[in-house]
């Protein structure tokens, strides 16, 4: 337990000092990642309102059917795509990426690259 505990306090460490160098604002939102060990989920958001613009999950009914039978970086990346697209039709094309405190690879990686494919520069 105390590994764990660790990592998380060493994740949370590193997520504070992003958030202090990256904002969101209405133009250009803030892409933020969180994974948990089963689910992985995106948000747009606009910092300067404190404001959840949309939101993408691998626990959204909508992806549901999409997401059976695929591996967690497969899912990332379709959720990616989604979160990409709903943006798009809002008329959002630009965005801050935070990865949340993650390493940019795997999980993280796949979802950015979902993002890029679905229309967003990240």
């Amino acid at each position: 337990m105390k590994k764990n505990q660790a990592k998380t306090k060493r994740r949370n460490k590193i997520r504070r000092r992003i958030r202090s160098t990256i904002t969101g604002t209405a133009e250009r939102p803030r892409l933020a990642v969180f994974k948990s060990s089963k689910h992985i989920y995106l948000q747009l958001i606009n910092d300067r309102e404190n404001v959840t613009i949309t939101s993408v999950s691998s626990v959204s009914n909508e992806l549901k059917d999409d997401l059976t039978d695929k591996t967690k970086t497969e899912a990332a990346s379709i959720i990616g795509k989604a979160i990409a697209e709903t943006a798009v039709d809002m008329g959002i094309k630009k965005v801050v990426f935070d990865r949340g405190g993650y390493k940019y690879h795997g999980v993280i990686k796949a979802a950015a690259d979902g993002a890029r494919e679905g229309g967003l520069d990240l």
